[in-house]
């Protein structure tokens, strides 16, 4: 259905039909042919340029404002003891003091999988570093306000797995840089038949949402012209990036039936302030959170990707920073622990991996922040170096992979991982689409 079509009819669909605007045909062209290692995987792309020294060499202020301070702020991840000094990060309380987020996990991701604690991203930007960890491939030429180039591990995932697009969610805090744009590629081998469904729930279900969708109102053209044409805009607004316009729905009868009952139930929840959020939720990225586990436990999906992006207020706010880094462990410990103890069908059944995009440059800017501390951008050697981590059945616990001074990894490694979890590296290999120098961090082991 073309983009005016869609908007042209509109005022007679519920607001499930629009809240993911890319729900796509199932299709199947032949079996998986690997070892499968779990049903499901949940890929977090981990938090919008985040620097190695803060993340995982736990260097705290030590590394960037000369303050003798280290400790670990992502202890739902790493291993490792908290800072003693200068608690900044955590949450204000009553008597004016900081304290740190609770731990979720009684065990860290790390100690329950396998960590590499020092791998490299092709380039220091946040959207070629997601096709990079989306495509598998070096993205340094792709644009902003396109479509991939080569196939995402969606495509891979639903062409060589037969699932329908119901089963592949990808999970945005947003629709701003090109993110919508991610969910399938410009490859004439895969493409839109074979995409996930894009979801940026702070938008669908943010206040035009609510006023606009949420009671899947119907208006009649000749005295109701002012609300459509003020919902026409927020679709036009939300819809903006999708430069190509909107392609063919052809998602099932009873697809479009669960997607529709899924998004009602998620305007009832968001009004009862009942999402599945984690215990502290003061930023979008833990909203996001919450909806994706929301996703998770109504779909069971086989790839769900989610998106954070909140530390990326480093370029200046250091403190904030720190906050929203300590924040995005917080959101990748509830997720996880949500999966365990709430989704009896992928607990023992789920693959979860984190990688950042980019990292951050080893000197700072001139900008400070209202501690005085300075920040830092994106540019430099320093900025391609980021960790990664994936915890589940089939991942060797308690298991680090390279080093400070010794790198074993590339982002666009994890494309070729998730096809091994899933049972599919070896058509993924076939196609011939990914960099030359990939391999599944199964085989960097």
């Amino acid at each position: 259905m073309k983009r005016s079509k869609f908007i042209k009819t509109l005022g007679v669909a519920t607001a499930g039909a629009i809240a993911a605007p890319y729900i796509l045909p199932s299709g199947r062209l032949f079996a998986a042919s690997g070892n499968q290692l779990a049903d499901h995987v949940v890929f977090v792309l981990f938090a919008g340029g985040v620097r190695q020294q803060e993340s995982v060499l736990q260097r705290y202020l030590a590394d960037s404002q000369g303050l003798a301070w280290d400790g670990n702020i992502m202890y739902n991840m790493l291993n490792g003891g908290a800072p003693q000094n200068k608690i900044v990060y955590g949450v204000d309380q009553v008597n004016n003091q900081n304290v740190p987020i609770p731990a979720i996990l009684n065990q860290s991701l790390q100690s329950q999988g396998t960590l590499f604690p020092e791998m490299r991203c092709s380039t220091s930007g946040h959207f070629a570093g997601l096709n990079e960890l989306l495509q598998g491939t070096v993205a340094t030429t792709q644009g902003l306000k396109q479509k991939p180039a080569n196939p995402t591990i969606f495509e891979y995932v639903r062409k060589h797995m037969g699932i329908p697009a119901s089963k592949t969610w990808f999970v945005g805090g947003g629709i701003g840089n090109s993110i919508p744009l991610l969910n399938y590629s410009e490859h004439p081998d895969y493409g839109s038949k074979y995409g996930a469904n894009f979801f940026a729930p702070l938008v669908t279900f943010g206040a035009d949402g609510q006023e606009y969708l949420a009671d899947a109102k119907v208006y009649h053209p000749q005295d109701q012209l002012s609300p459509m044409y003020q919902m026409k805009y927020f679709l036009d607004n939300s819809f903006e990036n999708a430069s190509n316009g909107l392609p063919n729905l052809g998602n099932t009868e009873e697809e479009k039936q669960d997607i529709k009952a899924f998004m009602k139930e998620m305007f009832t929840k968001t009004q009862n302030g009942t999402i599945a959020k984690p215990p502290v939720s003061d930023n979008s990225d833990l909203a996001t959170v919450g909806y994706a586990c929301e996703v998770l436990k109504w779909f069971k999906p086989t790839v769900t990707v989610v998106n954070l992006g909140n530390v990326d207020g480093c370029h200046a706010d250091f403190t904030g920073y720190l906050k929203a880094l300590h924040r995005a462990d917080h959101a990748v410990g509830h997720l996880w622990n949500f999966i365990q103890t709430q989704i009896p069908e992928m607990a023992g059944n789920t693959v979860l991996m984190a990688a950042p995009e980019c990292g951050r440059n080893l000197n700072h800017n001139p900008i400070k922040d209202y501690n005085d501390w300075y920040a830092f951008d994106h540019s430099d050697a320093n900025s391609q170096r980021v960790f990664g981590m994936m915890a589940g059945p089939g991942i060797q616990s308690n298991l680090v992979v390279g080093a400070e001074n010794n790198p074993v990894g590339e982002i666009h490694d994890c494309v070729l991982t998730v096809g091994e979890i899933l049972g599919i590296k070896p058509e993924i290999q076939s196609a011939n689409l990914v960099s030359a120098s990939s391999m599944s961090l199964f085989d960097r082991i």
